[in-house]
C-alpha cells in the first residue's frame, strides 16, 4: 500500500514536520520530545492547529512496531465567545518516557486539521 497520505519533509523548513529529539537514555530509560513547529511555528489557532501527535518505537529485529504514546491538543483559543477570543492556546509539544531494552527507530506522527498527516523518523542507539 502506498503512503501517500502521509506526508515528509525537512522541519527545518515544513512547520508541520514532528521534530524528535531524544533527550536522555540511561539505563534502558529514554526520554523523547517530540514538537511541531520548532524552527517555523505552526500557527495553532482556532481554524489551523496541530490536533495531535503520536511516538511509536519499531524495535530492531520486531515485526511490529510499538505505541509510546499519543498526546491531544485540544485548546486552539476557541471559547463561547468566538473563534481565537481565548488567551489560552496549545502548543504542540510532548515528552515521552519510556523503558527499553532495544534500539530500533522512532517514528512521531502529527495531524494537522488543514494539512493531514506528517511524519518524521530517528533511529534509537542505546
Amino acid at each position: 500500500m502506498s503512503q501517500k497520505w502521509i506526508q515528509t519533509a525537512d522541519w527545518k523548513t515544513e512547520k508541520h514536520i514532528p521534530v524528535i529529539e531524544i533527550e536522555k537514555v540511561k539505563d534502558g530509560r529514554v526520554n523523547v520530545k517530540v514538537t511541531v513547529g520548532k524552527e517555523i511555528p505552526h500557527p495553532n489557532t482556532t481554524a489551523h492547529h496541530i490536533k495531535w501527535v503520536d511516538l511509536f518505537l519499531w524495535p530492531d529485529d520486531e515485526k511490529f512496531p510499538v505505541e509510546i504514546g499519543y498526546v491531544s491538543f485540544d485548546t486552539h483559543g476557541e471559547s463561547v465567545k468566538g473563534a481565537d477570543t481565548s488567551s489560552v492556546y496549545t502548543e504542540p509539544c510532548a515528552v515521552f518516557t519510556f523503558m527499553t531494552k532495544k534500539a530500533g527507530t522512532l517514528m512521531a506522527t502529527a495531524y494537522c486539521n488543514i494539512h493531514g498527516l506528517w511524519k518524521s523518523e530517528k533511529e534509537l542507539k542505546l
